[in-house]
């Protein structure tokens, strides 16, 4: 993929202080192909709102967004009423506009880089709003790279002021149900947001709180140390490595592991790398995110996009910005929070909240096996009834879209025939799986007879 993940898994780390150089340089200087780029915004495609959500209000550091609001209205729910999905990038230090312009924003960016409908938008009958999170990301400011986010309590703190801040754009705004969505490394900033959400609002009276409806987490990473401890035994499984690799891989997992558990936090980072690099090298395929890809995505098209000044001013961006799809000095920041877990935090919403995993089948980094890894040893009281439900077919049109697992607030989905950007693989699929799961219908509100048998099983 971009950046993004390229900082992940092959990037060398570079020291903060040749990265402040670099903050301030980079923000100088044209990007050539900005420069020879033709592209448009027009205005039918440009969101319905877009602007600054300052967070620091001394320094004037700011989140930048995009909202789109919904395509289709539905006459039987009022718009005070109408859901509003929120979406973050990973990285860390990768730009919402990613998902915005290449998988679930109403338009994408062509080859042509020209805008064209996306069939499977998620705004089709919710609004959908872009964060650049954290500071420093994509069109977002941070004022310096020190006041750049270096853990998620951080990054979550500036979520809120933006969302709350957002929300005071419009009196309907403030009744509309919020999902708040992502995928990758938005496995920590989801639960962390969602996390401090439910703090802030046991604190709050009714009319100043986030009016949270459920979280929804894509090929995310959020237990990194059972995670990184998967990849040998599912390549080998797939059939990619022979058992001599698979034996020199957990060698490596164990590594990683174990400057885990000591709290060597840059060192486990960096190791996670390792394993991530030899895995690619060993393999030889194009990117691990999907296996089955002969080149990688192409999300720089973004990139080449955003640059372009008429696109920018369109945007209300300030024109000699400098726009990258994912930042160096932001990943720099939070290199010692990668290998950091936040499942306690999932566990605290997934009792008060409904909370969707999804992983597209052909990911090898953040995928099916890694995430049903952390799942299992959830400390949760509805774990084991989950593990228990049954495992059932999911179809959108009649085609098989892939499986679904749910008990109770939980609800895990494998999506068929996509790697790591779902939306980008799957558009209409995925377009299909959230809105049944915010609405609770379809195979997301079929399981209450089950839960009925297994309670009922329970107490014979």
């Amino acid at each position: 993929m971009g950046r993004a993940h390229l900082m992940e898994s092959q990037l060398p780390f570079f020291k903060l202080l040749f990265l402040t150089f670099l903050f301030h340089f980079l923000s100088s200087i044209p990007t050539p192909a900005a420069a020879a780029v033709s592209a448009s915004y027009p205005k039918d495609a440009l969101p319905t709102r877009s602007g600054y959500l300052t967070v620091n209000s001394t320094s004037g550091s700011a989140i930048f967004y995009a909202f789109y609001e919904a395509q289709n209205s539905n006459d039987k729910t009022p718009l005070s009423q109408l859901p509003i999905v929120i979406w973050l990038q990973g990285g860390p230090g990768c730009s919402s506009m990613l998902a915005n312009l290449y998988e679930l924003g109403p338009w994408r960016v062509s080859p042509q880089l020209s805008l064209e409908a996306n069939p499977g938008s998620w705004n089709r009958i919710f609004g959908l709003l872009f964060l650049d999170s954290p500071i420093g990301t994509g069109f977002s400011t941070a004022a310096s790279p020190q006041e750049i986010p270096r853990n998620q309590h951080d990054v979550a703190k500036h979520l809120i002021i933006a969302i709350k801040k957002f929300i005071a754009l419009d009196e309907l705004f403030k009744t509309r149900p919020i999902f708040i969505t992502g995928e990758s490394y938005a496995g920590k900033y989801l639960p962390a947001l969602g996390y401090y959400i439910l703090k802030k609002n046991a604190q709050l009276p009714k009319e100043k709180k986030v009016n949270l409806g459920g979280v929804a987490i894509g090929n995310g990473l959020t237990d990194p140390e059972i995670q990184v401890a998967t990849h040998a035994t599912n390549a080998y499984n797939l059939g990619l490595i022979n058992e001599k690799q698979k034996n020199l891989l957990e060698k490596l997992q164990s590594d990683a592991v174990g400057l885990t558990r000591n709290g060597n936090w840059s060192e486990a980072t960096s190791a996670r790398t390792r394993i991530l690099n030899t895995l690619t090298n060993m393999t030889g395929l194009a990117t691990l995110y999907d296996f089955r890809r002969l080149i990688p995505y192409q999300d720089d098209l973004v990139g080449i996009f955003l640059n372009n000044a008429e696109v920018k001013k369109a945007l209300g961006v300030d024109e000699n910005m400098v726009y990258e799809v994912c930042s160096d000095v932001v990943y720099a920041a939070l290199h010692d929070d990668v290998m950091k877990s936040v499942t306690y935090m999932v566990e605290l919403l997934v009792k008060n909240k409904k909370v969707l995993l999804y992983q597209g089948q052909c990911d090898l980094r953040d995928g099916v096996v890694s995430t049903e890894a952390w799942m299992k040893k959830m400390k949760w009281e509805g774990i084991t009834k989950f593990l228990e439900a049954n495992r059932k077919v999911w179809r959108v049109d009649g085609k098989l879209a892939g499986y679904v697992q749910k008990w109770a607030n939980l609800s895990h989905v494998v999506v068929m025939d996509a790697g790591h950007l779902v939306p980008t693989d799957q558009a209409v699929n995925s377009q299909a799986m959230i809105e049944d799961w915010i609405l609770e219908r379809g195979i997301f509100g079929s399981e209450k007879i089950e839960e009925l048998l297994l309670n009922f099983r329970g107490t014979i």
